[in-house]
């Protein structure tokens, strides 16, 4: 029999009753939404792509990147893609497969863990840290058709252990590996980067040198009536760079452009990485941090791991590259103080709107 959903489901506050009230809710979607996950108005809220309609995300390969022979022009595609559409598909990336599919496999078994197991790491109290995050951005605001896990991953010493799962017995060593291979990934594509931007190549990457990672593990469940919820609201990514992989080929990512979503057909084997505010910033709004928002399916979940870079000149301001700036005949967004800028950020995430939006010069 399935589980009803709580009567008083739109008045429940507590974090712990929302985690309890939302396990309902997944499991009973195929015979009611609470109201408090219903957003059709905002599901319908522009024009989606069809598939019919022949488009293609930017796909660049990291072989090509890396062959003196196949570089310029694929630098090149890379920086259009960054230019054009703030998002592009990574193939050839290197990144030991071996080392991705343990990731994969633990985050599967966690999210497929009993609900008092994933508990033991959810959200504590004015905390962001853990399992959880089905509350609303306001008071009384719609919910996101997700579960997910959030955690600091580099550097180590701002990581709160208490928070890193530990069913499965091998999804923390799976983190600490996964992340160190997203740190080398990012570093050698924000080099490729500096050269199409037309800066130094430490310009770039020393932004990014010894600066926090975080990570967001994200499960949406299916949902039958995926015409009335909302995987994640849509948004930009408020930090430097995101690199995203699919534990699954479920697709449910789409991409604003031209006022209208473009849905992301994942491939095999392939990152999905993306341009984030700071970068934006950085690159004197050369690069383009785009809104994007997820779907669920109505037959199969999805789940994604998640990678932000953080970055800061110097290590202290979010600022235009002074090579930039010279180049492009002034800055476009004022300095700002790094930490002063995460607070902002997330104060506006709370708030849903967009910080960076208050640095236009």
């Amino acid at each position: 029999m399935e589980k009803e959903a709580p009567r008083n489901y739109d008045k429940i506050v507590n974090r712990d009753e929302i985690t309890d009230a939302a396990a309902a809710a997944f499991a009973n979607a195929g015979h009611q939404v609470p109201e408090r996950y219903v957003r059709t108005e905002e599901v319908f809220d522009g024009v989606v792509v069809g598939e019919d309609e022949r488009y293609e995300l930017p796909v660049v390969a990291m072989a090509r990147l890396l062959d003196p022979e196949s570089a310029a022009l694929e630098i090149g595609k890379l920086g259009d893609a960054c230019r054009n559409w703030g998002f592009f598909q990574l193939t050839n990336h290197g990144v030991d497969q071996e080392v991705i599919q343990r990731m994969k496999d633990s985050t599967v078994q966690f999210f497929s863990s009993p609900l008092e197991t994933k508990k033991k790491v959810a959200v504590r109290e004015n905390g962001f840290e853990g399992f959880g995050h089905h509350y609303s951005r306001e008071s009384g605001g719609k919910l996101d058709w997700a579960e997910s896990v959030i955690l600091i991953t580099q550097p180590p010493q701002d990581r709160n252990m208490e928070m890193w799962p530990t069913s499965p017995p091998p999804f923390r060593s799976a983190l600490e590996v996964y992340s160190v291979e997203m740190i080398g990934l990012a570093m050698k594509l924000l080099g490729f980067m500096a050269a199409d931007l037309g800066v130094e190549r430490e310009a770039l990457v020393g932004a990014f040198t010894g600066r926090r990672q975080s990570m967001a593990i994200h499960h949406y469940p299916p949902c039958p009536h995926r015409e009335k919820v909302m995987g994640i609201t849509p948004h930009t990514d408020g930090l430097g760079l995101t690199l995203l992989l699919h534990v699954d080929d479920t697709p449910g990512l789409q991409i604003r452009k031209g006022g209208r979503w473009f849905p992301v057909r994942p491939l095999p084997g392939a990152f999905v990485v993306n341009v984030a505010d700071i970068l934006d910033v950085l690159s004197n709004g050369a690069y383009r941090s785009v809104e994007h928002r997820v779907l669920p399916d109505a037959e199969r979940a999805r789940t994604t791991v998640v990678i932000f870079q953080e970055a800061a000149v110097g290590g202290l301001v979010v600022a235009p590259l002074p090579g930039l700036v010279a180049k492009g005949g002034g800055a476009r967004y004022r300095s700002i103080g790094v930490e002063e800028y995460i607070k902002g950020n997330f104060n506006a995430l709370a708030e849903g709107t967009r910080f960076i939006e208050s640095l236009r010069i």
